[in-house]
């Protein structure tokens, strides 16, 4: 049986109110407690927010698919996002929200994503040229490795450009303020503090990093619309020649370019920060899962051999995407889905007053023991036999209409990544490093990752 993957140890008992406040205010999953596992619904009651937990297969379907109109994006989440998504996809709700995703959809159908599928394997190569940088048997920090990459795929499959390391050190530091601090900002504004304190507390650094990020994307953008608007295209195929392109059929017109800057914002938040968490987490459970780091090694020589990767080749390593998998089950990049309820309603036995918050954690339930055996080990067979899975209860990217538009492109990048590492390297965690799980706006290691390096013969 492998080393069980380390996740926060849950809080004998229920938070107090005041606890929850200092818990929370560094990681939500601070202040779960051990019924939060095994709970079927739960409720956290905070001065200016009612928080509903909806941890049932039927309640999740309840609200994620069969009465999503009552149940929209949080009205809490798009204030905390617009300083860096201002109105996308991510956020939005209703008519705008349906217009938005139709624009978008031809941007990742199979085909698009097969035609970026070459700038993908350029930002890889490069970061497999950084690896091969460091001395055989190096502790890597990997998690910014990660990171860095991911933000590159972006900027190279969205915009054909190559993300270089001085923006790049820029555009992530700017990331990584503002998602600690909009943390801060949600406790803030639950437990009412005056705007006046909020902002001298730190939200004036988050608008300023949420700005950084904008300023930098508007930068590559801005040239490629305005050649739209005089009439001319480039021969380029990322995924911004789509966006530039596509014409909304009600008002016959094309997405201005601020509607066209909120998009490419949420693909770099939606595109680079979930996939680096969850590479991250992947590394980490394969450096101390030796077994199944060999049959995927084993696997990816039997498909690729000595080739150049292609698609052919990642849709065949299925062991290795059931890895990725497990791993998105343990460790899910976006922790949380936070919804609101629009009109009074009953949750199981929980009365519901309207606008009350709703959760729907797939950090909870996918690790609930009611739907999983052993439900905090790593173990990449539970996805072989997919009838053994509850349905419902496996939700990474989300579920119903709202499942995530760039799973495909995500799952594409993510095996890619992989493949290249475990090719080359056997991996292994540092010896007594301890990762320290914290849940912001994605599910990362406060204190980075330490891996071991070491160059196959």
């Amino acid at each position: 049986m492998n080393e069980c993957p380390f996740f926060p140890k849950p809080h004998k008992n229920k938070a107090t109110l005041w606890t929850t406040f200092f818990l929370k205010r560094r990681s939500w999953l601070d202040g779960l407690y051990e019924k939060s596992y095994t709970m079927k619904s739960g409720r956290v009651k905070m001065p200016g927010f009612d928080l509903y937990i909806a941890n049932h297969p039927q309640d999740i379907r309840r609200i994620m698919v069969d009465e999503v109109r009552d149940f929209p994006k949080s009205d809490l989440l798009h204030e905390l996002l617009s300083p860096l998504l201002g109105e996308s996809i991510f956020t939005t709700n209703g008519e705008l929200w349906e217009k938005q995703r139709e624009l978008l959809r031809p941007s990742f159908e199979q085909a698009r994503i097969t035609k970026v599928f070459g700038l993908m394997k350029e930002a890889v190569d490069e970061m497999m040229q950084k690896i091969h940088q460091y001395p055989n048997n190096s502790i890597i920090e990997i998690d910014e490795i990660m990171t860095f990459v991911t933000a590159d795929v972006i900027f190279r499959t969205i915009m054909s450009k190559r993300l270089d390391s001085l923006k790049g050190k820029e555009v992530l530091e700017a990331f990584a303020i503002f998602q600690k601090e909009t943390v801060h900002t949600a406790i803030w504004k639950m437990f009412c503090f005056p705007k006046w304190l909020s902002y001298i507390l730190g939200e004036k650094k988050r608008m300023k990093a949420g700005e950084v990020i904008r300023k930098a994307l508007s930068d590559i953008i801005k040239p490629r619309y305005e050649e739209i608007q005089r009439g001319e295209k480039g021969e380029y195929q990322d995924i911004l020649s789509s966006l530039l392109e596509v014409v909304d059929k009600q008002r016959k017109q094309r997405f201005s370019f601020e509607e066209i800057l909120d998009q490419v914002a949420m693909l770099f938040l939606a595109g680079h920060e979930t996939s680096a968490s969850a590479l991250s987490w992947t590394l980490y459970i394969l450096s101390i899962a030796p077994k199944e780091q060999e049959i995927a090694y084993k696997e990816i020589c039997e498909v690729v051999k000595e080739e150049e990767f292609s698609l052919q080749h990642l849709r065949k390593v299925k062991y290795l995407t059931n890895i990725f998998k497990e791993s998105l089950r343990l460790y899910p990049p976006v922790g949380f889905f936070a919804r609101t309820a629009i009109k009074k309603t009953k949750i199981r036995n929980k009365l519901l007053k309207e606008g009350s918050g709703v959760v729907v954690a797939p950090w909870l339930i996918q690790r609930h023991s009611d739907y999983w055996k052993n439900p905090h080990e790593f173990d990449p067979s539970r996805f072989e036999e997919k009838q053994g899975i509850i349905k419902d209860t496996y939700i990474p990217f989300g579920m119903g209409e709202r499942i995530c538009i760039g799973q495909g492109f995500a799952m594409q990048e993510a095996v890619l990544i992989l493949a290249n590492i475990l090719r080359t390297y056997k991996i292994e965690l540092q010896e007594n490093f301890v990762p320290d799980v914290v849940g912001r706006l994605t599910i990362r290691s406060n204190n980075g990752m330490y891996i071991k390096f070491t160059k196959r013969e």
